[in-house]
């Protein structure tokens, strides 16, 4: 059986999907704004999944469900509820105790997680994700919350006291800074949109939720454990098309904070529609095109086996992917070979299948762009170096290694965001460092090399080009508590649990010349709990 004739049989009848598996459609016609989950009449956009079926009509993705497409108007009904729950810093959300606003996150913690099952489902249907990465995803979203919640208490714990300098006593905490537009990607579309939402919520902020294209129909489960768990009108969703229902939100100049992963052409233009833009605040994570650099020290083996989850974990779409490979001369004919035999052991199939790696890509045209960049880069003179890259049935693009790419290839530097694995030899270390210095991209980079003398050398360079440097491992975003950030056209202010509850929250503090006076006004306030604010209550 030819490769093709194996990838066509993994598309199965539905009827030979596990049970546990199958999916009912889930037609959305409901969306949160201002407390109520409301009704919605309108048209709808419909949801096709990258697992399809074969018919007499050729290959047809299924159907699984439909969400609504809503107009400009429903958009600013979202943004004055949020504006009206925010009320200038004087709502509800905003000047709760952080001990108050930590029970409201608990209860959508236990809310959510009720809504496991299904949400992973949807998750494997609706992306191709596979069913142990769809369940990692929920899981660790769940942790990454917890993790949040912990963090904001140790903050809470340091600013419960008065400091004292130069004659002032004051008190310093953190405030919110209104209302936040989150906007998250299609492949984490839970946990990546939960690290910017989930902080900039329980900091105090208003939220405005636009769901991302693909991964839209998974979040219809928790719209009411948001509607139940937080004060009205301080979790709204934003449905329909981007293009329409988010520019003029932030044309209106409204909107405090811009929380977005995706791509710079659209962050910037976004941005750009902000009439006061020294008002607007953004968190941005966007384009990346990581490089692994193979050193002639390199242990190959390790190289190889970090490459491949590096570049084809979720087939190669992460933004914190290796988009492109060098490899040093003298060893380059030994790595490709080993790269080759590690990705014909991959299995490719159906998001549930066992232990599968490889899987049906979500976006429609997908297979049709990276088939192009391929062939460009052929017709500039290089190659497809394992057997069968490239290979195309349906919905499903099977891993291309291509060698050696050059300058004049599309594939040096657009963003494949796919399984396609670009390699380019070099002589001289400065090569790469050359590609990252003229990059507008400056996110991560891998090293691989046993001597300690050449990664030395090659750390100080890099930590000031890219923001984190691997060493002798894959580019990855984990763990939560690290920093995640990058240079450039990378990103826009740094992520991290105790990153991002900073990023969505402003410094403010309450203070007073020290005579006896104010030492009583402020003995009497925080005795009496009159402020939320200024406390010197310890949450445990």
């Amino acid at each position: 059986m030819s490769l093709q004739e194996q990838i066509s049989s993994i598309f199965v009848e539905e009827s030979q999907i596990p049970a546990e598996f199958q999916i009912t459609e889930v037609h959305q016609r409901e969306y949160l704004c201002n407390g109520e989950i409301k009704p919605w009449n309108g048209p709808v956009s419909e949801v096709y999944s990258p697992v399809g079926f074969f018919g007499a009509d050729g290959f047809k993705r299924k159907l699984i469900g439909t969400y609504p497409i809503c107009t400009e108007t429903e958009a600013n009904d979202a943004l004055d509820a949020a504006i009206a729950a925010y009320d200038n810093g004087r709502g509800e959300w905003p000047t709760m105790s952080i001990a108050d606003r930590i029970k409201c996150m608990e209860r959508f913690i236990y809310k959510m997680s009720e809504q496991r099952a299904l949400v992973v489902n949807l998750l494997m249907w609706e992306i191709g994700k596979s069913y142990g990465d769809s369940a990692k995803e929920f899981d660790r979203t769940i942790e990454y919350i917890n993790a949040t919640i912990d963090a904001l208490k140790d903050i809470d714990r340091q600013s419960s006291r008065f400091e004292m300098a130069e004659g002032l006593i004051a008190q310093i905490r953190r405030s919110p800074l209104g209302v936040v537009l989150c906007m998250g990607p299609f492949n984490y579309p839970l946990n990546e949109t939960f690290t910017t939402l989930i902080p900039a919520l329980i900091m105090g902020n208003t939220i405005l939720f636009k769901p991302p294209k693909h991964g839209t129909l998974l979040h219809y489960p928790l719209l009411r454990a948001f509607q139940e768990s937080f004060p009205k009108g301080v979790v709204n969703t934003v449905y329909g098309r981007g293009a329409v229902v988010t520019p003029g939100l932030m044309q209106t100049g409204k909107i405090n904070v811009l929380a977005f992963i995706g791509s710079s052409k659209v962050a910037n233009d976004l941005k750009k529609r902000h009439p006061k833009i020294n008002r607007l605040r953004a968190v941005l994570s966007l384009d990346a095109k990581n490089a692994a650099i193979i050193t002639k020290n390199a242990d190959l083996p390790l190289a190889v086996s970090e490459c491949i989850l590096g570049a084809l974990s979720f087939n190669g779409q992460r933004c914190t992917a290796i988009k492109m490979i060098f490899v040093h001369k003298e060893v380059a004919d030994e790595f490709l070979k080993l790269l080759s035999e590690a990705v014909s052991k991959l299995k490719f199939g159906l998001p549930w299948d066992k232990d599968v790696k490889l899987t049906p890509l979500p976006e429609p045209n997908k297979t049709e762009y990276l088939t192009e960049i391929v062939a460009d880069a052929i017709a500039n003179g290089a190659s497809i170096i394992n057997e069968n890259g490239g290979d195309t049935v349906a919905s499903f693009f099977y891993p291309a290694i291509v060698y050696p790419v050059t300058e004049k290839m599309r594939l040096y530097r657009e963003e494949q965001f796919g399984p396609v694995i670009p390699v380019i030899p070099f002589e001289s270390i400065e090569e790469p460092i050359a590609y990252q210095i003229d990059s507008p991209h400056g996110m991560q980079v891998s090293i691989f090399s046993n001597d300690a003398k050449e990664i030395s050398s090659l750390i100080d360079p890099f930590v000031n080009l890219v923001s984190r440097v691997n060493i002798n491992s894959q580019c990855q975003r984990g763990p939560d508590v690290f920093p995640f950030t990058g240079r450039k056209d990378s990103a826009e202010g740094t992520l991290s649990v105790h990153d991002a509850l900073r990023a969505f929250s402003i410094r403010s503090l309450v203070a007073t010349k020290m005579n006896e006076t104010n030492k009583q006004i402020l003995n009497d306030i925080v005795n009496d709990n009159d402020s939320n604010f200024l406390s010197t209550k310890f949450i445990l």
